[in-house]
């Protein structure tokens, strides 16, 4: 077996954990106390089907393909993943083995062709080879690599940069962004492997690279050939860049740091409240699997609630399936911008290796993600997942006046989390399991952002904002596609709009929209309900959000019933969202139609994974959910797949630099007539789960010196 771990171009490890099968850390916690405060997955033998690819199984995958193929030393393996077995596989006997299969695709940089592998890794065959003609798969860590070397290696660039004050080309950063379809120079062929290159310069080797962006420098590379094919300058805004703007100095040694802050322990001296056996997660009743992909990073299978000792179905699959980050400034430096973090960089191959006490605070079990290099060998990324326990205020109270006693619980909930850098952008994605039986999908923003050069006097007109002397920040969004692959007590579910409905005011009212009598419209004038309209097909399912009619969507089982006999449901309740702005006809509306819509849906097909489709990179559009519904399928009694969009407005401001204060963005599950009553009333108030003498000796002097209602 070939193994390395590798820091990852944007990534900062701040330790490396040694390939062993498992790991535990502990740490002293005042005199005398010893517990365990971290636990590392690193690699488990596979347990189940949907477990990742181990690193045998990766150099397994790759030994079988290339002794079944004549593979040339320079292709390149883009992704070596599982081949996720479908639900029918899943569904058959306990006892019946499914097939453990490799997912591979490559790129021919010599040939400028793309193909697809599937190998079995439990009969050491090659399954299937196809070329796949026309497409562009994610560009690869190690091309930005070289993509950067060869970007200032060119004399071109040299001077064109040379122009804007840069004397030492060394310390030039380049970012290698997607050329996408619809900006490429005339004279450029499309049909190329291409990225288009922005360029920064630091005054150190320490210095904040996105500081000082060297506006007008534009550069088109064949990542096949790995060789410019164009350079474009706009024009020079400002002649010495290095001189003209100021620090943004941002890492904890070159600021004066606040002293009066306190140290804030997070203790779990008995440990966690969960188990975990390999990839299976329990806790609180909740059941699920933690999955990686390259690209999508953190995958949730198989989650279900625990009821009354049955382990009920809620969601089959869960993801960020793709995003969108279009830019809205006319300046033709920045108004190409729209990059598909997911489909075109591969998010899963840009996480962070996360920090004990600064990611995640407490009891913490990490997992480590196992993905591949363009070699082909095994790449680790250290600690890539990190689950732990939160406290989260309130659960539920109430106090009887009469009687002055009060039930209150508190709120704890379990955190799912991955980080990943993407250039100048960093994103934290959280999946949250609550004790009532909801589940929330949280991103939360932080890192640089993207920039550009402005002359202080120049009129913005909020197409930009001024982020320091002589930078702007460009107006744009990001939209986050989720595919929520739910299975609500089963597979046979239909999907229902709920939003508030007023009803007319009397017999002058619009009659035809109330059934009743019109005397009986509305007599006090206050009257509204719920109205629950069936989404009978894919069409009728697209959708946005309605915050004013307080809409909701709701996935319903007709076949299973509450206690009230209520078909079971689970509701999905948007949070902050946001209408793209992208003109209909325009490239990035094409290339990312899922923004359309805050709700798509569509009946489980397992070829149907991401919403631009298989390969958005240098796709010209209309792929991925705009072709697959309009066959407009039925949605009744099927297995339903919803697709929500997330979208973030982003105006810039001054307290976004150097570094953009965490932006935080989410949408909720919660469960509607799934369960019989408040599935939370079993939680313990927190003085039946701790030693209240222990507890009462160490707040107190004075053992019976107890404030009232402390108990």
């Amino acid at each position: 077996m070939r193994t390395k771990t590798i820091s990852p171009i944007y990534t900062v490890f701040v330790w490396i954990n040694s390939p062993i099968l498992y790991a535990s850390k502990t740490i002293l916690q005042g005199e005398g106390k010893r517990w365990d405060v971290m636990a590392t997955q690193t690699e488990t033998a596979v347990d189940h089907p949907l477990d990742p690819l181990t690193s045998e199984e990766i150099d397994d995958a790759r030994s079988i393909l290339e002794t079944e193929r004549d593979v040339d030393d320079a292709i390149r393996y883009v992704k070596i993943t599982l081949d996720e077995p479908s639900k029918d596989e899943l569904s058959g006997d306990e006892d019946t083995a499914v097939e453990r299969r490799a997912f591979i695709i490559l790129r021919d940089p010599v040939e400028k062709t793309t193909y697809e592998a599937v190998v079995s890794l439990d009969d050491d065959e090659l399954l299937s080879w196809e070329n796949v003609e026309g497409v562009q798969p994610s560009i690869t860590l190690e091309e930005f690599d070289v993509c950067e070397e060869t970007v200032k290696a060119n004399e071109e660039w040299r001077e064109a940069v040379a122009k804007r004050g840069v004397e030492n080309f060394d310390l030039a950063i380049v970012d290698p962004w997607s050329a996408g379809h619809h900006f490429v120079p005339d004279g450029v062929d499309t049909d190329r492997r291409l990225a288009h290159a922005m360029t920064w310069i630091r005054t150190s080797e320490e210095d904040n690279g996105y500081a000082r962006p060297l506006d007008g420098v534009h550069v088109w590379v064949d990542l096949d050939d790995m060789e410019v094919v164009e350079v474009v300058d706009r024009g020079v805004t400002e002649s010495n860049v290095v001189e003209n703007l100021e620090d943004a100095k941002y890492r904890a040694e070159d600021r004066e740091l606040r002293t009066d802050l306190k140290p804030y322990n997070v203790d779990q001296p008995e440990g966690p409240s969960w188990s975990i056996e390999g990839r299976k997660v329990e806790w609180q009743n909740w059941h699920f699997r933690v999955g990686w992909t390259q690209r999508e990073g953190l995958v949730l299978h198989d989650v279900g609630y625990e009821d009354d000792g049955e382990v009920r179905s809620i969601i089959s699959r869960a993801s960020c399936a793709e995003m969108a980050v279009p830019y809205g400034d006319r300046d033709p430096n920045h108004n190409w911008k729209n990059a598909f973090d997911v489909g075109e960089y591969n998010i899963g191959r840009l996480a962070n290796s996360l920090t004990e006490g600064c990611d995640c605070l407490g009891y913490m079990h990490y997992f480590d993600a196992v993905m591949n290099d363009t070699d082909g060998e095994v790449n680790v990324i250290p600690n890539a997942v990190c689950l732990h326990e939160e406290d989260y205020g309130t659960l539920w109270k109430h106090t009887n006046w009469r009687t002055e006693n009060t039930e209150v619980r508190r709120n704890r909930r379990l955190v799912v989390s991955f980080v990943a850098t993407v250039g100048n952008y960093d994103y934290q994605f959280n999946w949250y399991l609550y004790q009532d039986g909801s589940a929330e999908g949280q991103v939360r923003l932080t890192g640089v952002d993207s920039n550009g050069l402005v002359a202080s006097d120049d009129d913005t007109s909020g197409f930009a904002e001024m982020l320091a002397p002589g930078v702007k920040g460009m107006i744009h969004q990001h939209f986050f596609n989720f595919r929520l692959d739910l299975d609500v007590d089963g597979e046979e579910n239909e999907l229902y709009r709920v939003q508030n409905r007023t009803v007319p005011p009397g017999a002058d009212g619009v009659q035809n929209e109330w059934p009743g009598e019109p005397e009986d419209m509305n007599p006090a004038g206050q009257a509204f309900y719920a109205e629950r309209t069936q989404l009978e097909s894919e069409q009728e399912a697209q959708e946005l959000t309605d915050p004013h009619k307080g809409r909701y969507w709701q996935v319903v089982n007709p076949n299973e019933t509450n206690k009230l006999d209520k078909p079971t449901g689970y509701k999905l309740v948007p949070g902050e969202n946001v209408e793209a702005c992208a003109q209909p006809g325009s490239s990035v509306q094409q290339r990312s139609t899922f923004i359309d819509n805050h709700i798509w849906a569509t009946p489980y097909d397992e070829d149907e994974r991401f919403p631009a489709g298989e390969y958005p990179n240098q796709n010209p559009g209309n792929d991925g959910l705009p072709a697959w519904t309009e066959a407009d399928r039925s949605l009744d009694g099927e297995d339903i797949v919803l697709w929500y969009t997330l979208g973030v407005n982003h105006i810039t401001r001054p307290e976004d630099w150097p570094i953009l204060p965490v932006h935080i963005a989410s949408f909720k599950l919660e469960p509607v007539n799934f369960f019989d009553e408040n599935p939370s009333m079993d939680v313990p108030p927190e003085h039946a789960i701790k030693d209240v003498e222990e507890r009462r000796e160490q707040k107190y002097d004075d053992p019976d010196d107890v404030a009232v209602g402390d108990d």
